[in-house]
């Protein structure tokens, strides 16, 4: 099984950028999809983005396409979550997830990280 640890999470001001890493250890993180999810404290869990293992499809939903891009290093093992003109409504822990296909629903995941706090002011 693979572990998940994100990380690069923080405070910024509306319009900024950030990367969001998402680390794996015990496997490959190639031979897997990988998704991005984000929640805010009592609101449903949210899709983002996500990507094939192979890296050839990439699945984002309308609120966030053309901010954010999702990008693999498999020398690293990491999986980036590029987050651009950063809004105030993109506040929220962001997740990421393994699994077999890239979909936008939680049951495509096998494996979860523990997440990591983004936080956009204005």
């Amino acid at each position: 099984q693979v572990q998940l640890v994100e990380s690069g999470g923080g405070l910024v001001q509306a319009g900024d950028s950030l990367r969001l890493s998402c680390k794996a250890s015990g496997r490959a993180v190639s031979g897997y999809a990988v998704g991005w999810f984000r929640q805010v404290t009592g609101e449903k869990r949210e899709f983002v983005v996500a990507t094939s293992a192979s890296g050839e499809h990439t699945v984002f939903p309308g609120s966030v396409e053309g901010r954010f891009t999702i990008s693999r290093d498999d020398a690293k093992n990491t999986v980036y979550l590029h987050m651009n003109r950063l809004k105030p409504e993109d506040t929220a822990v962001y997740v990421c997830a393994a699994g077999l296909v890239p979909r936008a629903d939680v049951y495509a995941y096998d494996y979860w990280g523990q997440g990591t706090q983004v936080t956009v002011a204005s």
